[in-house]
């Protein structure tokens, strides 16, 4: 149930089991947020910078959007000592089963020491809101790191996975195994774009947004194979602005950082709606839109 390339699939989106949209986005609270260490090239000259009330002010716009396109926020708050966890993608990677409607998340084992205690937090969330809670097999050495490396087809059960920098491939046959779910497999080759969710961003079922040279060409090929339109990202807004990082959470409306104007004329022409958003605190640690929040069924 995993693939490479193009030539062993078996089944088009299309005919994989459908899967709602999720219509609830958990945010994070961005009290303790700050750039206290690099562990990913953004962050480097940013520790320290961080305008916590400038912050707080984006992060209540975002929550605010989602309202407006009636996404319900479920608010988890952040915990001192874990300046990360306002990003709310990383520490599951929630589910829902097609077959039975069952509601659960794997929780993630983060590449990264600084970030590992934010995972507890999140679980007993989801264990507290009734979900099933997995873990992995434990092996010391696999690494995963939820929705920042694993991203759902939208409308479809159906995973994309990245590897490459924080999440290693053996996670997905673990993941393909509990949910009995394909993935397909897209391995990072710059670290820039060090998540997937930084390089790749599904809009529609036939739709989605990359930044082309996060890819290799076994990469860009299932891509190629698997979306109808393809909408590439100006490398400097993508590698820069996190243009890719953006969120449609209704195939229409896009939310999107405010400063990628290349990227959102590109997606005007092709129908959608962007809603800019000023994410800038939060870029100074190497994340957006797609980072901050956490869809959820």
């Amino acid at each position: 149930m995993l693939y490479r390339t193009p030539a062993n699939i078996d089944l088009p989106p299309d005919q994989r089991p459908s899967l709602p949209r999720p219509d609830r986005v958990l945010l994070t609270t961005p009290t303790y947020y700050d750039v206290e260490y690099a562990i990913n090239p953004h962050m480097s000259g940013n520790v320290g910078t961080v305008n916590r009330a400038a912050a707080l002010q984006q992060w209540k716009a975002l929550r605010a959007t989602y309202q407006a396109l009636d996404v319900s926020p479920v608010i988890v708050d952040g915990q001192p000592g874990l300046p990360d966890m306002v990003f709310s993608a990383n520490q599951t990677l929630p589910f829902l089963q097609p077959d039975t409607n069952e509601r659960g998340v794997i929780l993630s084992r983060m590449h990264s020491a600084e970030r590992a205690d934010e995972v507890p937090h999140y679980a007993d969330a989801f264990e507290d809101a009734g979900y099933r809670v997995e873990a992995l097999p434990f092996d010391e050495n696999l690494t995963f790191e939820g929705m920042g490396d694993a991203v759902w087809h939208p409308g479809r059960f159906l995973l994309w996975g990245g590897y490459g920098f924080r999440t290693q491939p053996a996670a997905y046959g673990a993941i393909a195994n509990l949910l009995e779910v394909p993935i397909l497999l897209l391995e990072l080759q710059d670290d820039d774009y060090y998540h997937l969710d930084t390089c790749f961003c599904p809009l529609t079922p036939e739709h989605v947004l990359i930044a082309p040279a996060a890819f290799n060409d076994p990469g860009r090929a299932l891509i190629d194979a698997q979306f109808d339109t393809i909408i590439e990202a100006p490398d400097d807004e993508a590698r820069h602005q996190f243009a890719c990082n953006a969120h449609c959470p209704d195939d229409t409306h896009v939310l999107i950082q405010e400063s990628c104007e290349h990227t959102i004329d590109r997606l005007q022409r092709n129908g959608f709606r962007p809603v800019t958003l000023d994410t800038s605190e939060f870029l100074k640690a190497g994340g957006s839109v797609f980072c901050l929040k956490q869809m959820i069924w």
